[in-house]
Parts: structure tokens; C-alpha cells; sequence
């Protein structure tokens, strides 16, 4: 017997499920703690007091130009040009040393994989970043020829350029797809392109991403092969 919450996932879609598109950060890996948390200490060290649980409420989802036109408005001056290089730079070593998949995905890619269904990922980050991180969880060759980056497109999250390219890339109906998200604005771009969305409630609340356009939320990875059907 289907869940309440399966049988509104499946209504929403109308029937048959094309395939799932990941966002990257949060989702498949646990970056979202380690990237805020570098980021925050940076931001203060250029005059720009900041935590990583404020980090998280600002930043988190958007792309790294856009970031730093956050950073803009609020200095009320451009930040140092190096501010990225450097972000890079102390990021990739955070990710390379503390990096993790995020719980229960692997069991999930596994279901979906024994089930027949396809997926692949969408994400605000640069292809570069993309493969640093799924690399260094052991899931990068689970989505070779399936990783797509706003750069690809031009527009981030949460416009729906990213996610149609990806769902057009991989041959799904947006109108079929289901996106996991974690983030307001990537629940914003999936449903903006017309996408059902499942909101990945482990650091933003169920109750904004629902407000953001989330049809289902779960707290756990392990509670979407049984929305998707394929438990």
C-alpha cells in the first residue's frame, strides 16, 4: 500500500516517472556544513562578520558569482578581488579532507539503478567542483554523461534553464521528472521548469521548502525509493 505522501508524488506527476535529477551540494554529497563554514570564516577575515549557520541562510543554493554579489550589497563595497581564488582554494582542501556522501544516498542510486530508473544531477556548481566532490565520495562515475552545471546555461537557480537542459540532455518529460532538492532555490527553479519536487528537509526546514514549491518532503534519503515506487 502507497504512502499518503507517495500517492500525492505520483498525482503530481500524473502516472509514470521519466527518470530523477539530484541537486549535488546536500544531496549527494555532504558539502553544505563544510563549504558555509569556509566560507563564513573567509567572509570574516575581509571585514564581513559571519557564521556558518548564517552562512547557510544566505548562501546556500546560490551560485558562487551571485554569492559575491551578496557579499557586495552587504559591504556596500566590492570585496577583494582574489575573494574567489581564495574560497577555491581553502574549500578544496576542506572538501578533500572531511568530504562524505550524504546518508543513505548510495542505497538510494542503488535501488534506482536495480529498478531501471535514471537519474542525474543539476547544480549551481562548476563542473570542476562537481567532480572533486562526486569524486571524492566514489560517485562520479555513477553520473558520467549526466552531471549538468549552471554554467552550462548561463542562468543558476533559481531560473529553470538548468533543469530543463538536464532533463532535455537526458531525454525526460519536465512534467515527468522529479527533482530532489535541498534548497529554497532549487525547489524554486525545479518548479519553475514544471518539475515535481521532493524537498530534502535536513538543514532548511520542510516548512520553507514546502513554501518554496516542495510537493513532499523527507528528512531522510532513504524515504524516497518508497515515494518513488521503487522500495
Amino acid at each position: 500500500m502507497k504512502s499518503p505522501a507517495a500517492e500525492v508524488l505520483r498525482h503530481a506527476v500524473g502516472g509514470a516517472i521519466d527518470g530523477v535529477i539530484f541537486d549535488c551540494d546536500g544531496v549527494l554529497v555532504d558539502s553544505e556544513r563544510i563549504s558555509n563554514g569556509t566560507w563564513a570564516l573567509l567572509l570574516t577575515e575581509i571585514g564581513l562578520p559571519m557564521t556558518m549557520e548564517r552562512s547557510l541562510d544566505i548562501f546556500m543554493g546560490n551560485s558562487m558569482p551571485r554569492c559575491v554579489d551578496i557579499v557586495t550589497e552587504m559591504m556596500g563595497h566590492a570585496p577583494p578581488d582574489d575573494l574567489l581564488a581564495r574560497f577555491t582554494a581553502n574549500v578544496t582542501v576542506a572538501l578533500q579532507r572531511d568530504l562524505e556522501p550524504v546518508a543513505g544516498i548510495v542505497t538510494l542510486l542503488d535501488t534506482l539503478d536495480a529498478a531501471g530508473m535514471h537519474y542525474g544531477v543539476a547544480s549551481n556548481g562548476e563542473h570542476e567542483k562537481m567532480r572533486t566532490t562526486l569524486g571524492k565520495t566514489g560517485l562520479l562515475d555513477r553520473f558520467d554523461g549526466k552531471r549538468f552545471s549552471a554554467v552550462d546555461v548561463g542562468k543558476p537557480k533559481p531560473a529553470p534553464d538548468l533543469f530543463l537542459h538536464a532533463a532535455h540532455s537526458l531525454g525526460f518529460d519536465p512534467a515527468r521528472t522529479i527533482v530532489v532538492e535541498d534548497s529554497p532555490l532549487g525547489v524554486q527553479g525545479a518548479t519553475a521548469a514544471g518539475m515535481t519536487v521532493i524537498g530534502y528537509a535536513e538543514i532548511v526546514s520542510a516548512e520553507r521548502l514546502r513554501a518554496a514549491g516542495a510537493v513532499v518532503t523527507v528528512q531522510r534519503l532513504a524515504e524516497v525509493a518508497g515515494l518513488l515506487g521503487v522500495s
